[in-house]
């Protein structure tokens, strides 16, 4: 009896082999790939930041030291949380504002709108780049273009990038000079909303700003609460611009500091590999709080078809 149930089982499972083994196969490369080179290394992150490890000697437990340190002795982690969130609540707003307004632009049956788009995208394909970042310290320097476009009607600009009051918005410029991407996605929302409710608005007597507020906004809630989500991952993420912009240092006095750049600085300029694995989980457990905050709160915001 054993026997002839475990030929059943073997049967069975080898039916199911045979059935689903060609999926399997399709997803072992990204099996290998999430095991091998994310979820691997995030849970050895993970317990490096409860280490002391310089990568010279062995890893050596230390419990919570790095945590306490963090949120106790470490002013450089203020100040770079300080710069970082003054990153995200200007450059987050400012670029989905700018983004939906060339979308609407777009919108309006423009001739040539496939070439418009692909214009305005390129910046997000190139704005991550050390070429762009390189280039944009060449336009804020105190000799750059745009002093020199600011001296033709008679205003003395300042060393953009080298003074700590200005230094931040000018890589803030720079993120909202990359609104290609979700210019396009709120593109494709603009395109899903029925004209036939616009032409009812206006027969009603509806002002354009009062079909925006009434119409376009309700409606599109689903995309803006997607790129902003979006948006504010990678705004948190940002690290090219300022390591190039600032050299490595976050200079001007920390002006430039952002949370990536001093993790980096932690882990490859002072070799402190467990520190930088707290900073990094730490910055995990914040990006996981505003996404669920977001989620959260969509409920009374986002308006979806049902």
């Amino acid at each position: 009896m054993e026997r002839y149930q475990g030929a059943v089982a073997e049967g069975r499972f080898r039916r199911l082999w045979n059935a689903n083994a060609p999926g399997y196969l399709f997803l072992l490369p990204w099996l290998i790939g999430f095991f091998g080179l994310t979820l691997g290394p995030a849970l050895i992150s993970l317990y490096l930041s409860f280490t002391d490890f310089d990568m010279l000697q062995s890893p050596r437990w230390v419990g919570i030291a790095n945590y306490v340190r963090i949120a106790t002795a470490d002013p450089k982690f203020s100040a770079a949380m300080h710069v970082t969130l003054t990153y995200v609540v200007f450059s987050v707003p400012f670029k989905l504002t700018f983004a939906l307004l060339v979308a609407m632009a777009l919108n309006r049956g423009l001739r040539g709108l496939t070439f418009y788009r692909a214009i305005f995208y390129l910046p997000s394909l190139l704005g991550g780049s050390v070429a762009i970042a390189v280039l944009w310290r060449q336009l804020f320097a105190s000799d750059g273009l745009v002093n020199a476009a600011l001296a033709q009607i008679g205003i003395e600009g300042p060393s953009w990038i080298s003074h700590p009051n200005y230094s931040i918005y000018t890589l803030v410029a720079l993120s909202v000079w990359q609104f290609g991407s979700p210019m396009i996605i709120f593109l494709a929302g603009l395109r899903q909303i029925p004209q036939d409710m616009y032409e009812a608005a206006s027969l009603d007597g509806a002002s354009k700003f009062r079909q925006f507020y009434k119409i376009t906004l309700p409606l599109l809630t689903p995309v803006i609460f997607f790129n902003a989500v979006v948006q504010t991952i990678e705004a948190f993420k940002a690290f090219t611009p300022a390591f190039i912009i600032s050299g490595g240092t976050g200079g001007p006095i920390n002006s430039t500091l952002f949370y990536t750049l001093y993790l980096y600085q932690e882990a490859f300029g002072n070799f402190r590999m467990g520190y930088a694995s707290a900073l990094a989980w730490i910055l995990v457990v914040i990006i996981a709080i505003f996404t669920t905050f977001s989620f959260l709160t969509s409920r009374y915001w986002v308006h979806y078809d049902d």
